[in-house]
C-alpha cells in the first residue's frame, strides 16, 4: 500500500423500516467493501424517533472507519450505500411535505459524525455533525467506541457530551 493517510471516521448508521438489524449488518458490509476498513462497531441501540412521530423504533449503530477518501467523496459513498439499501429521498421530501414535519421514518440513515478533527461547514456537509450533542441515540452508541473522542468545536469528549445531555433532561 505505501503511503496513503488514512483518515479516522465515525458514521452512525440507522433505520426504523424493513428488517433493521440485517439491514444494519448489509450497511457494515458496505461500507468496509466501498469506503474502508470498519474497526469499531457499538451495539445496535433502540430508540424513539427524534424530532417526528414514528410507530416504530429506530436501530442505530456507530462505527469507526478507517478511509482514504476526502469528506464529500464519503459523503457520496454513503449516500450511494443509502440508495442502495433502499433509501428514496423523493418518497421523504413527499412525505415531510404532507406531514409538516422536518424527519421522516427511512430505510437507511448514514450520518457522518467526525472525520478526524476536521471542521467544515458547505451546502452538502458540516463536520463535525452539527446536532450531535443533542442526540442522545447518537452519543449513546458513539460512547460505546470513541467515548474519549474529542469534538474539536465543543472542547468535550464523546462522554462528556453524553453526561451533559442525560443531566439536562
Amino acid at each position: 500500500m505505501g503511503g496513503e493517510v488514512l483518515h479516522s471516521v465515525i458514521v452512525l448508521t440507522g433505520c426504523n423500516i424493513g428488517p433493521k438489524e440485517q439491514t444494519l449488518q448489509r450497511a457494515v458490509e458496505l461500507l468496509n467493501k466501498r469506503v474502508g476498513r470498519v474497526v469499531a462497531e457499538s451495539e445496535i441501540l433502540y430508540s424513539e424517533a427524534w424530532g417526528f412521530s414514528a410507530e416504530e423504533k429506530f436501530a442505530n449503530q456507530a462505527l469507526e472507519l478507517h478511509t482514504q477518501l476526502e469528506p464529500l467523496q464519503l459523503l457520496d459513498l454513503t449516500q450511494a450505500i443509502e440508495r442502495e439499501l433502499g433509501r428514496d429521498r423523493v418518497r421523504e421530501s413527499a412525505e415531510k411535505r404532507a406531514s409538516g414535519e422536518r424527519y421522516c421514518s427511512r430505510t437507511m440513515d448514514i450520518d457522518i459524525m467526525f472525520y478526524d478533527d476536521v471542521m467544515m461547514q458547505s451546502e452538502r456537509l458540516t463536520l463535525p455533525h452539527p446536532l450531535m450533542q443533542e442526540r442522545e441515540f447518537a452519543l449513546r452508541p458513539m460512547a460505546q467506541i470513541a467515548a474519549k473522542r474529542l469534538h474539536p468545536r465543543l472542547g468535550k469528549t464523546v462522554a462528556e457530551l453524553l453526561n451533559d445531555l442525560e443531566n439536562n433532561d
